[in-house]
């Protein structure tokens, strides 16, 4: 039955609350669609704004990696502690399973292996299959200064253009190339150019001085990657660092899944990201999960 009509002062209208209108937590995000919000919001953590994410998706160029030769076994205890998971498709169909409520951050960028010039890349993932696996982002690698630099280019800016159609934000990764430089000059120039061709956020390596200036100069979010394996303090260091400096958050997997203590040091660079804790401590907080298992 219709609900009868009654008085309006007997209804709750709120006339004098004008209606709330509240702008979007991450960076740079405001104005995009409602589709492209919520997908990330499932990468960046609504309360910190931050994300740690967990980079498994070396083996789309360089086969089973130390530590990867068995996804299942590796990853799959270190996924409840991420935030989002960095993958290929391959491994999400064969491996993670549907019932998993982590953001999806997937590669679709790739071509050749590590046997061959790494810059010549192509789009690898239709937009069509990544929202059939209703993916959280895609990301494409782009190589400034190598020598496919244009066509990494394109890669980005048709991934954008699909994207942007059915609201899916795409990553940018700036790679660094044997002799491309590691400065703040570089990765302000390549993160930059990401973004101005309609990247939702970044993905570039941290370098110590003056990385301020490449976040600020970015008018996206920037995440650093973990790079090659570093002893847990000095990563915990830099996670605490890039974020001092602006970072919005870690893809880490290296520094995590090569671990004596993948789990106690993925949370330990949550405590870091999420938490501000200081490194020292929080290596400390890694020894003391560290030992629990023993």
């Amino acid at each position: 039955m219709p609900e009868a009509d009654v008085s309006i002062k007997e209804k709750s209208y709120f006339t004098d609350i004008p209606q709330q209108n509240e702008l979007f937590f991450l960076k740079g995000s405001n104005n995009y669609d409602w589709g492209m919000k919520n997908r990330l919001a499932r990468i960046f953590n609504p309360e910190s704004g931050k994300t740690v994410m967990l980079a498994f998706d070396h083996g789309y160029f360089q086969g089973p990696t130390t530590g990867l030769e068995r996804v299942d076994i590796s990853i799959l205890p270190l996924a409840p502690s991420a935030d989002a998971l960095m993958l290929t498709r391959g491994i999400l169909r064969s491996i993670i399973p549907a019932s998993t409520a982590k953001g999806v951050v997937m590669r679709a960028s790739g071509g050749p292996s590590i046997l061959k010039e790494l810059s010549n890349e192509n789009i690898a993932v239709d937009m069509e299959d990544a929202l059939r696996m209703n993916v959280s982002a895609v990301a494409v690698q782009v190589f400034i200064g190598g020598e496919f630099e244009t066509q990494s280019v394109h890669n980005l800016t048709r991934l954008v253009d699909a994207g942007m159609k059915v609201g899916m934000p795409v990553l940018g990764v700036t790679a660094v190339g044997k002799d491309m430089a590691r400065d703040a000059k570089y990765m302000g120039l390549a993160s930059r150019i990401c973004a101005e061709l309609g990247a939702a956020f970044v993905k570039t390596y941290y370098v110590p001085e003056d990385f301020d200036t490449v976040t600020a100069a970015c008018p996206v979010p920037i995440v650093i990657a973990g790079g090659k394996k570093l002893p847990e303090l000095e990563a915990l260091t830099m996670a605490a660092n890039a974020i001092q400096a602006g970072a919005l958050g870690v893809d880490m997997g290296r520094n995590i899944f090569q671990s004596d203590a993948p789990v106690a040091m993925l949370q330990a660079v949550r405590k870091v990201v999420h938490e501000g804790m200081k490194p020292r401590i929080a290596f400390e907080y890694f020894e003391s999960l560290k030992n629990e298992k023993k």
